[in-house]
């Protein structure tokens, strides 16, 4: 990997380091989520194994189920006090209201699952009955 100077990354040198797209880092730098970018003499962007990490970390609250709101929220809290008290907080309350809504949505999905297997039932047991009947003669046994 060629550096643009000792430590420090290139655009596309980080995109394909933390498999984000430049549009996709260029946003996060614009909305207040990477804020350490240095700019050469020529203008262009350098980022450093700590932006390396910070967008790896961000990646990881998007798995958690983090919006970019929320994740604008906890740096604004970070950058006003410089520390992890209020902001793990405020993280354990956020991550807690994303497995509620886990548990809630997997709730539904058990639910609608029970619905499709009695609804596949009652349409198996309406074939079975519509052959029964075509065929004079027959019963259902025999069309097994």
């Amino acid at each position: 990997m060629t550096r643009v100077a000792e430590g420090t990354y290139a655009i596309g040198e980080i995109s394909r380091l933390v498999e984000l797209s430049q549009r996709t880092i260029r946003y996060y730098e614009e909305i207040g989520l990477l804020h350490s970018v240095r700019r050469i003499e020529n203008g262009k962007r350098v980022y450093t194994d700590s932006d390396v990490r910070r967008l790896k970390f961000i990646n990881r609250l998007k798995v958690l189920g983090l919006s970019l709101a929320e994740m604008v929220e906890l740096e604004k809290i970070y950058r006003k006090q410089r520390n992890n008290r209020e902001i793990l907080p405020k993280l354990l309350q956020i991550l807690e209201e994303r497995a509620v809504q886990i548990d809630d949505r997997v709730a539904q999905l058990v639910a609608l699952k029970k619905e499709i297997r009695e609804y596949q039932q009652r349409l198996r047991d309406k074939v079975l009955q519509d052959r029964t009947h075509e065929e004079p003669g027959t019963t259902g046994k025999e069309m097994r």
